[in-house]
């Protein structure tokens, strides 16, 4: 083991393609004798191998793949490594200005830094361009619905698109949800619904704050949606965010609320709808803002690696500009200014620069240790909501009581 180098990635191809490239660059540039050993995983065997089964802090791995919802956790746990001392001895090119503020404070705890953003992009609105922009769907649409086809900028007008653009018969969803019951993908949606409303998960005081009408009318059109067969597929429980990305590339479905990446995605040779898509902001409640959410992945040292200098070395070199394109080309989210400016990035996909305007409504959540507790909680009474007939009243009200000990603050 010592002669290897040991990476946990959230399985995902391009992580895979990037980081054997960017290793293959750091080799040849470093000279290092360390031989890398990866191992792809799905979310919860992920959380299982670096932080229940402690491999950060007993050196089975050197880095992984950390989600910011994780780092409030695996900071005070001590499993990660502070790399601070070595960013002062050997700073991170363009660090901080090179990267929007959204991408640097979460792994910042007072003097400490706990990772290198990795994989960036915002949840937005994906759809099909050739679809609303085409004048027979648009005449179509004003005929049955009185108003002009547009990209949805409410969730009225995302359900009236979605229904719109039902068609099974012809292999045709009109959106799709993330569904699977994995603590994150119902949860992020719920945020989603809930801050367009204008709505809040905590007070000022960091007390949870689950049973208020906004939190109800989230709830309520989730479900609804999630549920019915006029908008969407079925079978949504079985269905994550990556798998919907799969099922919108495939050309299944006319839009989707979903991470950027997923868009991205979609402009690779030999994607069916290729050329065919657009990005624009979270859909939000009559007359509120558009809300959306920031998650985004870093690599991260393991407090117990056994290579911690070449760690370091490695994912500084991850995050230089042309190491941070080379995500970006493998299909990942570079997550650098520079290369979401960059003329090739933006011939390839020609909506990349947009991600400086998607950042500009983005929130994150609570970076608390009290925050797994509250995504079970959510997670649970989302799950409950489109599986049964319970009302959502009644379902929140036990949330809030279940989530009432916990503190974000």
């Amino acid at each position: 083991m010592t002669d290897t180098f040991r990476v946990a990635i959230r399985r995902f191809g391009p992580f895979e393609e990037a980081i054997k490239q960017q290793w293959e660059s750091f080799a040849r540039e470093s000279g290092t004798s360390l031989r890398l050993e990866y191992e792809s995983l799905d979310l919860n065997p992920l959380v299982e191998t670096i932080f229940t089964n402690e491999g950060l802090r007993d050196g089975s791995w050197d880095v992984a793949f950390i989600v910011t919802d994780w780092l409030a956790n695996a900071a005070a746990s001590g499993a990660l490594l502070d790399i601070a001392p070595f960013m002062a001895a050997d700073p991170v090119p363009d660090y901080p200005q090179g990267w929007v503020s959204g991408l640097l404070g979460m792994q910042q705890f007072g003097n400490a830094v706990y990772g290198l953003p990795y994989h960036d992009g915002p949840e937005c609105l994906t759809y099909r361009r050739d679809l609303f922009e085409d004048p027979r769907e648009q005449a179509a649409f004003r005929e049955r619905y009185g108003y002009d086809l547009r990209v949805p900028a409410t969730w009225r007008e995302f359900e009236d698109a979605a229904r719109f653009f039902h068609r099974p018969e012809d292999g045709l969803s009109g959106t799709v949800f993330a569904a699977f019951p994995d603590g994150h993908n119902t949860v992020y949606d719920f945020c989603l619904q809930l801050w367009g409303r204008g709505g809040d998960l905590h007070d000022a005081q960091g007390r949870p704050t689950l049973d208020t009408p906004e939190a109800a009318a989230a709830l309520d059109f989730y479900r609804s949606a999630v549920n019915d067969r006029s908008l969407t597929p079925p079978g949504l429980e079985e269905i994550d965010s990556v798998k919907s990305g799969e099922i919108f590339a495939a050309g299944k479905v006319a839009m989707m609320v979903n991470w950027f990446g997923f868009a991205a995605v979609c402009e690779q040779l030999g994607c069916p709808v290729k050329g065919k898509v657009g990005v624009a902001p979270v859909p939000a409640g009559e007359g509120r803002e558009s809300a959306s959410l920031i998650v985004y992945w870093l690599l991260c040292i393991g407090a117990g690696s056994r290579h911690k200098e070449t760690a370091y070395r490695f994912i500084r070199h991850c995050a230089t500009a042309a190491m941070d394109k080379v995500t970006t080309l493998a299909g990942g989210i570079g997550c650098r200014k520079s290369t979401w400016e960059d003329p090739e990035v933006n011939a390839m996909i020609p909506f990349y620069r947009e991600l400086s305007s998607l950042h500009a409504g983005t929130r994150t959540l609570p970076r608390s240790r009290a925050l797994p507790d509250l995504v079970h909680v959510i997670d649970t009474a989302v799950q409950a909501a489109i599986s049964t007939d319970e009302p959502t009243e009644s379902i929140l009200r036990r949330a809030q009581q279940e989530a009432a000990g916990l503190n974000l603050g």
